[in-house]
């Protein structure tokens, strides 16, 4: 159904190479210097604020756009000077794309399907994407979620070697944004690398090898989920309900501490495991039992907000 290939490990070659890249509208830098190189087989996202540069970025790849400075290359090639060429290896799922409202779902994967010398057979695609019984409707007449889907069936019908996917689970069910993420882990197990751009936080957390957080067209961090997630100043988070008031100067001296929150009688620490061993000893002393106490640890959307507003 794709192509195959390895999974993907670092000692892997980049199929994208982005290096120093610029770009203003205006006079002013939406894209500031931003580098970074996704690896053969492996799903890269890229998270940002709106407004980041992240689309703008993405579209440099695509070859959509000029940049005003730095290079860029998908599988050895200039995505705007070679852009005929580049269309062969690199599939995509645009934010916005709109087809003509009484084109059919068949005519589209069809339609497709004819660009490619050598396209993935669109009628098993359609049915993992929960379209084979939409195959006679107008595009116009799908839904949200199912012209989505549609849009992801197009991208990889030509059986691409890379596949950029601009917030792919937009206007999907619970149900099927899980299944959409199922599809993408079985694309790369085929060795299709993934260019990710995300807003949700757990789709991330759940796909990505590497992510890159840019912020006001810079690259503000670039590792895996769970390296960001170290980098979060509460990698720990503890929440109970106090049998009896805790005095604010304990809870401030308590060790690690990177925020104390208070809300309808409960209280949430962020911190270290260093500070939830001392906020049980804290608890011991004074006897005052923690009900409904919770220990978690720091989620990517800690880690995204901290470095966000560090670069504020």
């Amino acid at each position: 159904m794709y192509r195959r290939g390895a999974r993907w490990n670092s000692r892997n070659m980049s199929v994208i190479e982005v290096s120093g890249l610029r770009k203003s509208y205006g006079g002013r830098a939406v894209v500031d210097g931003v580098s970074f190189t996704v690896e053969e087989g492996e799903i890269f996202g890229i998270l940002g604020p709106n407004g980041a540069g992240k689309t703008t970025t993405v579209e440099c790849v695509q070859g959509l756009r000029v940049p005003d400075a730095g290079r860029v290359r998908v599988a050895g090639l200039d995505p705007f000077t070679d852009h005929e060429a580049t269309s062969r290896v690199l599939g995509a799922q645009l934010q916005q794309s709109e087809l003509q409202a009484k084109l059919t779902v068949r005519e589209a994967l069809e339609l497709y399907a004819a660009f490619y010398p050598d396209p993935a057979d669109w009628r098993p695609l359609a049915e993992r994407l929960g379209l084979t019984d939409r195959l006679g409707t107008g595009f116009g007449k799908l839904s949200g979620g199912q012209k989505q889907r549609l849009f992801i069936a197009l991208a990889l019908i030509g059986n691409p070697r890379v596949v950029v996917l601009d917030e792919l689970t937009t206007g999907l069910d619970p149900r099927a944004r899980r299944d959409t993420w199922e599809l993408i882990e079985d694309i790369r197990a085929q060795g299709v690398t993934v260019l990710l751009v995300s807003h949700s936080m757990e789709e991330a957390q759940r796909l990505c090898d590497r992510i890159a957080v840019i912020d006001q067209g810079r690259v503000a961090a670039l590792d895996t989920p769970a390296g960001l997630i170290r980098r979060s100043t509460g990698s720990t988070v503890i929440s109970f309900t106090p049998s009896a008031p805790l005095d604010e100067g304990d809870l401030a001296a308590l060790p690690a501490l990177a925020s104390v929150a208070h809300k309808d009688g409960r209280i949430t620490l962020s911190g270290t495991d260093e500070t939830v061993n001392a906020v049980l000893t804290l608890l011991a002393r004074h006897r005052i039992t923690a009900h409904q106490l919770r220990v978690t640890d720091a989620t990517l959307d800690d880690a995204f907000l901290d470095l966000t507003e560090a670069a504020v």
